[in-house]
């Protein structure tokens, strides 16, 4: 197999040196070009022909935003690997980078004591995207659930009786602001299920992805606190670094956070979630497990079938990477497998409700 042919394009003699180094180490990759910013990047693409391009935001002339919406303008397909800042205004402009077309982020090495601590970082983020993007395998713990066109197998037998869902979960990762991004806002104002959302994502980055949920949806999005009662028209989006429960109460059920050990490399993680919402109300869940890589959520929903939950998954076709519902798909646990765009309607036949004419952003 040929190796994957990568772009790097920064602003930072510093920041190429160091992804140039770390992405040369690995044998099933090979750095083709470096770009100082997205002028030069775009006038290369042609000439290079990467399989893959790893691109800053704040970069001269171009930047890494416009620069993704050009190359997305010429119907190219090229996956797109952002580098960002852990901070409100680098989380903002990732989640305009990824709205523009660009397929995942990384963070930029932060608070680390020498070059050799930032290349370990930047390995442990970049390399697995890199591969999982470009279709090649990777160790077990991350590797894709399934192959390409792999055959989707039926649900597993149920033991029980499909109990009538009170709460709406949604889990996913990699592809997933874009995902929730068609999700979120279409369900309506009227929808009658709280709904708790776990979206793999950093600090920072959970609260800005919120607030511009918030601003697209008729119900209102949060980032979710502790203590919170649970209830119809609010979503709750799972903080960064902070895993998101259900609490039960006295005729009141509330959210929950803690920073125990993350799960499947993850905190928040989905499966963290789903045996919460099981157990907190008696399975009576609709999980719903959108693209990302990895396999956070097979358990979990699991757990939500076994007690008479439904489980739905997000098709090979539409997920950016078919990892996490592939998992859920392949175990026997999705009752439904749909494409993305038919994902809330699903939701919405499943929880009993129509759709509304209370869709959009709220006045």
């Amino acid at each position: 197999m040929p190796p994957i042919r990568v772009m790097v394009v920064d602003d930072s003699i510093v920041v190429r040196k160091i992804v140039t180094d770390v992405l040369s180490e690995d044998p099933a990759i090979e750095v083709v070009g470096t770009a100082v910013n997205g002028k030069v990047a775009l006038a290369k693409i042609d000439q290079l022909r990467p399989d893959l391009i790893t691109m800053d935001i704040e970069m001269p002339e171009l930047n890494g935003i416009q620069t993704v919406a050009a190359i997305r303008a010429t119907g190219r397909r090229t996956p797109i690997i952002m580098f960002s800042t852990l901070t409100e205004r680098g989380a903002t402009a990732t989640l305009d980078a990824l709205a523009a077309g660009a397929d995942d982020y990384v963070t930029k090495p932060a608070n680390v004591g020498s070059i050799m601590q930032s290349k370990e970082s930047v390995r442990e983020q970049l390399i697995p995207r890199i591969k999982v993007l470009t279709g090649r395998p990777l160790g077990p713990a991350l590797a894709p659930a399934a192959p390409r066109a792999a055959v989707v197998p039926p649900p597993a037998a149920r033991r029980g009786v499909r109990k009538a869902p009170a709460v709406l979960v949604i889990g996913s990762s990699t592809g997933g602001p874009d995902a929730l991004t068609k999700v979120i806002p279409r369900l309506p104002r009227d929808f009658p299920l709280p709904v708790l959302v776990v979206q793999h994502m950093p600090p920072v980055f959970t609260k800005q992805f919120a607030g511009r949920l918030d601003r697209l949806s008729a119900l209102t999005v949060v980032e979710a606190t502790a203590g919170v009662p649970i209830g119809p028209g609010t979503v709750h989006i799972a903080p960064g670094d902070f895993h998101l429960t259900v609490a039960p109460g006295a005729g009141v059920r509330r959210t929950a956070l803690d920073q125990a050990a993350p799960e499947n490399f993850c905190r928040p993680a989905v499966d963290v979630l789903f045996r919460s919402a099981a157990a907190a109300y008696d399975g009576a869940v609709l999980a719903v497990v959108l693209t990302g890589m990895g396999s956070d959520g097979k358990l979990g929903t699991g757990r939500i079938r076994e007690a008479g939950g439904t489980v739905v998954a997000q098709d090979q076709a539409t997920s950016v990477v078919w990892g996490m519902p592939g998992a859920v798909t392949q175990a026997g646990h999705a009752d439904e497998v749909v494409p993305l765009d038919r994902v809330t309607d699903t939701i919405l036949r499943l929880a009993g409700t129509r759709p509304s004419t209370l869709v959009g952003a709220r006045p």
